[in-house]
């Protein structure tokens, strides 16, 4: 973060306040991806036994460097202890079965992937990707899950026959339960489906969202933009203390999720809009709908367009709380926004312990010319 602020920003910038630390060091994720390969890694002690490996059925993480491989994973500490027996259970009834394993080279196999997404209500979603469309196979796995796991809230499945594992243009089939789960946060609840982003983890999302809150100064006349809002959770959290809160986002189910929030949880001065942002953005958008006291924005790793960063700039908010899981970007950003802005104020916040990524809020107040 540093290197980035001094590398890339090359503006003036305060000194970066002490990371919040996460309540959590192990189990803290909400969500975990598995792959099922038919070509398990071996480890150095596997090769170095002599023995003979005839099962390579896997289910894991991929190795970098050597894309059609996973590492087997019997214990992993990222998650709760239940996505451990979820996947361990798939892959050894998936094996005892006779189940075929992807093969990442060949696109071919019937298991493929596992997510497993738990939450801070004890809610819990487990979905299953198979890469064949057989019917009776994948009933028999799904049933088997249920059965073993009664637990689970809401049972899913996909079939992707797709060359890459992205997900998001599929459909997800509900086998038992809901579609979604539930969040919880200052007594706010938040639907998430399979496909909606919320931060992973759940604990310290808050005071990320808290900081960001606090960031914003926000007052009862306000008109926020809340922009990258997924499910429009920072939107939501932070409408109670503002006119109104405009959230704008990608993924369609995403903003389907945030409309239902804002009803579920009685709140009315939220809209949300679906959309690439550089195009829905834009100055007749803001003629339209009002210019922002304060910007909200929380960008994927690429950061914002140019195009939006030009358009913030000519609706001039009083403040802009950037959120970000790049610091690099984020100053690329920062850089840009210099035109008007100066940052006052950096927060970072640990998000995944372990390792070196962290979640950084920077606060910019729009520069008063003398």
């Amino acid at each position: 973060m540093q290197d980035a602020r001094e590398r890339i920003a090359k503006v003036p910038i305060p000194a970066i306040n002490d990371i919040l630390p996460s309540p959590q060091t192990t189990h803290y994720r909400n969500k975990l991806e598995f792959t099922f390969s038919c070509k398990g890694w071996l480890t150095r002690e596997q090769l170095a036994s002599g023995d003979e490996f005839a099962e390579r059925r896997a289910a894991g993480f991929h190795i970098p460097g050597a894309f059609d491989k996973v590492l087997n994973i019997d214990n992993c500490l990222l998650q709760d202890e239940i996505s451990n027996q979820l996947r361990n259970f798939i892959r050894d009834y998936a094996i005892a079965k006779d189940y075929s394993f992807y093969d990442l080279r060949n696109n071919t196999g019937f298991m493929r992937m596992t997510m497993t997404r738990t939450a801070s209500t004890g809610e819990l979603m487990q979905v299953l990707v198979f890469g064949e469309d057989r019917p009776d196979a994948i009933r028999d796995v799904m049933t088997a899950v249920q059965e073993r796991f009664p637990q689970i809230t809401s049972l899913m499945y996909v079939i992707n026959r797709k060359v890459n594992d992205n997900l998001a243009d599929q459909e997800f089939i509900t086998f038992a339960g809901s579609d979604f789960i539930e969040e919880e946060m200052e007594g706010l609840r938040f639907r998430v489906g399979p496909k909606s982003f919320y931060q992973t983890n759940s604990q310290q999302a808050y005071h990320l969202y808290s900081q960001a809150r606090r960031m914003a100064a926000l007052s009862a006349d306000d008109l926020v933009y809340d922009l990258y809002t997924g499910t429009g959770t920072i939107a939501n959290f932070v409408a109670r203390h503002a006119r109104k809160v405009i959230g704008i986002e990608y993924v369609e189910d995403a903003i389907a999720d945030a409309r239902i929030n804002s009803q579920r949880n009685g709140i009315e001065n939220t809209e949300f809009f679906a959309g690439d942002m550089k195009d829905v953005l834009n100055n007749d958008f803001i003629a339209r709908h009002g210019r922002p006291d304060v910007i909200i924005t929380d960008p994927p790793r690429a950061g914002m367009h140019e195009d939006v960063v030009r358009v913030i700039l000519n609706a001039e908010p009083k403040r802009i709380v950037y959120v970000s899981c790049n610091p690099a970007t984020q100053a690329r950003d920062i850089a840009l926004l210099h035109e008007k802005y100066d940052v006052t104020e950096l927060q970072p916040v640990d998000m995944f312990p372990h390792t070196h990524h962290v979640e950084n809020i920077a606060l910019l107040v729009l520069r008063v010319e003398s």
